[in-house]
């Protein structure tokens, strides 16, 4: 079983076993207990949800959104924003600072042979050069690769550390405001994560046409 295998069914179980439990807690006591009990947890719950996000950041091939959905679910918008964007900001920043002082032999170790061709694509984009670009690709998906790759890359630290709060900020806010909503069942949080939603989706068009025109640009010096 090659390491590409074990990833995806290690990702997988990972999912499944969160899907689960959510399930269960919910069958079991309720989102009004489950909250409940959480509170009674004190700062244990966040920082709980904070080291498995970092983790999840650090190391790409783990999943990362169903810990906004669920910091939406039990500590609402407001702490839930702040936990998991403050789990970003550092663990990005550790990522940016490893893929800096260490190079790329050390982030092919952390992300796996599989998503290095992301990584490399990635700081061939020079994001560096455009502080807008790099904050809009920060917003997608891919974050946890960008920071890798903008490591790889001359990028200062002054021009990455505000666009890495604005775009994963925002990023957060929409997926943790889904949590929240459907939990508290507060109509203007899951208008908000529509809103966010929108805005997303424009962004990651806006990355895919970059992409797509910076990979034309390849095909034509070829």
């Amino acid at each position: 079983m090659n390491k590409r295998t074990v990833v995806k069914i290690l990702k997988f179980i990972l999912i499944v076993l969160l899907v689960v439990l959510g399930i269960w807690l919910l069958n079991t006591y309720g989102m009004e207990q489950v909250q409940a009990k959480v509170k009674l947890l004190g700062v244990w719950a966040p920082l709980g949800i904070f080291a498995l996000r970092f983790v999840s950041v650090v190391i790409p091939a783990l999943p990362s959104s169903a810990y906004s959905l669920l910091a939406g679910s039990l500590f609402g918008f407001t702490t839930g924003v702040a936990v998991v964007s403050f789990a970003d900001i550092i663990s990005c920043s550790i990522s940016f600072y490893l893929s800096r002082r260490y190079g790329r032999d050390v982030v092919a170790k952390l992300v796996g042979d599989r998503f290095m061709n992301r990584v490399d694509e990635l700081s061939q984009r020079h994001l560096e050069r455009n502080f807008f670009l790099m904050t809009a690709f920060l917003m997608t998906g891919l974050f946890d690769f960008v920071c890798y790759a903008v490591g790889l890359t001359k990028a200062s630290p002054k021009l990455f550390i505000p666009a890495l709060v604005i775009g994963v900020s925002i990023s957060n806010a929409t997926i943790v405001a889904v949590g929240a909503g459907v939990s508290g069942g507060s109509t203007w949080l899951l208008i908000l994560a529509m809103i966010g939603a929108f805005v997303l989706a424009i962004v990651t068009g806006i990355v895919q046409r970059k992409q797509q025109e910076k990979s034309l640009e390849v095909i034509d010096k070829e």
